[in-house]
């Protein structure tokens, strides 16, 4: 699996959908869930694009490789070479 370029500037959850979530008639549980959910959806797009898939065709099995991966990538070449910044 090749690997494009890290964008630094990745954002999961834009400043614009941020602020529509805020003004959805939501609890606060059900605002979590919602960023968690579309931060979810460009992570899984990302993958997708990675194994050159459709995400409906992405696999659980392929979702934690490529976590196990990232995760690796973090801890031996350090945070900013990681495509997930935490």
């Amino acid at each position: 699996m090749d690997l494009p370029p890290q964008q630094p500037s990745t954002q999961f959850l834009t400043l614009e959908e941020s602020a529509k979530v805020d003004a959805a008639l939501l609890s606060s549980p059900e605002k979590f869930l919602t960023r968690l959910t579309i931060s979810s959806l460009k992570v899984l797009k990302h993958i997708a694009q990675e194994y050159s898939v459709a995400i409906e065709d992405l696999t659980a099995q392929q979702v934690i490789a490529w976590f196990e991966k990232d995760g690796k990538i973090r801890r031996e070449q350090g945070i900013e070479a990681a495509y997930l910044k935490w």
